[in-house]
């Protein structure tokens, strides 16, 4: 079956991952409710799972927005990744496998936000609408969430055979590198909040007027203060 290699910068975004054989069919992210410095050890055991068992990336995901935004960024750097394993928990607060899996079902709408999730945050606002579509059209979802490391082991050996095989409901087999070349690109504006940014270009551009104004009364405001202790 045909492999290919991935772009020069891949994996072009840094993150709490593990790099495994650039050559495999799958990518396992375990969805992570811990701080960095607190992640538990059943946590750590499912990511190093993923790895050695052959995946490409193995890591965590914390966050529905700036975190999905940094996994779609890696993989579409990698044609040869077919799926996307999805363990762990799930984050009451982010619903971070809940928009993964609506990700997958619905896309997003025309302002990126995560259709069909409860998801407050879920929203791609930093990543091209291409790479959206690509990561959907490349990527199967495999749901593993909850399960523990002998079924993520499963999983991406399930990945790897030459003949589908059985797992979970699914069949699965690789199925060789997605036939477009690999794209590469970094978070284009880094936004944090991104819930919080204009909609379209008339909601822009009313948010730059707003800006302009409050530049032009702070600066006749520090005019006023240095001519008025300029009287004194």
């Amino acid at each position: 079956m045909l492999k290919v290699t991935p772009h020069p910068e891949y994996p072009p975004e840094e993150g709490r991952y593990l790099r495994g054989n650039d050559y495999s069919p799958a990518a396992v992210v375990i969805i992570l409710t811990y701080d960095a410095e607190e992640i538990p050890p059943e946590i750590e055991k499912l990511v190093r799972t993923g790895v050695e068992s052959g995946a490409a990336l193995s890591g965590t995901l914390q966050t529905a927005n700036i975190g999905i935004e940094k996994i779609i960024c890696n993989i579409v750097a990698n044609p040869n990744i077919r799926y996307l394993i999805l363990g762990g928990p799930e984050s009451e607060g982010h619903k971070t496998g809940d928009a993964i899996k609506a990700l997958f079902k619905n896309g997003v709408d025309e302002k990126k936000r995560i259709l069909g999730t409860t998801g407050l945050t879920a929203v791609l606002y930093n990543v091209p609408a291409g790479f959206i579509q690509r990561f959907r059209e490349q990527l199967t979802l495999v749901d593993c969430q909850f399960q523990d490391e002998s079924m993520i082991r499963k999983a991406v050996w399930s990945c790897f055979q030459e003949k589908p095989v059985e797992f979970r409901g699914q069949m699965l087999c690789d199925p060789g590198a997605f036939p477009e070349p690999p794209m590469s690109g970094k978070l284009t504006w880094k936004v944090t909040q991104p819930w919080a940014e204009p909609g379209d270009d008339a909601e822009r551009a009313a948010k730059q007027k707003a800006q302009a104004l409050i530049e032009r009364l702070k600066q006749k405001q520090k005019t006023s203060s240095a001519g008025n202790g300029n009287d004194g």
